[in-house]
């Protein structure tokens, strides 16, 4: 059964790699979606966008909507 490297994308910044077998290359990803806590996922970079956004929170930690401001 050939092996193929799954990337597995948590969050916006952090990428995740495990070698998962599967007859192709979609049946991998399906099972490692499947099986997720049964692979041991290895860091594989981080994914950094242009866009900011910077909002104000409130005394209980809520955005104060119309002080965010930044470039999407």
């Amino acid at each position: 059964m050939p092996l193929f490297q799954i990337r597995r994308r948590v969050d916006a910044y952090v990428d995740y790699v495990a070698t998962v077998g599967g007859s192709d290359a979609r049946e991998a990803a399906g099972f490692a979606q499947d099986n997720e806590d049964r692979f041991v996922w290895e860091a594989d970079g981080q994914c950094e966008f242009d866009a900011r956004i910077f909002i104000a929170l409130d005394a209980e930690g809520c955005e104060i909507e119309e002080s965010q401001c930044g470039d999407l």
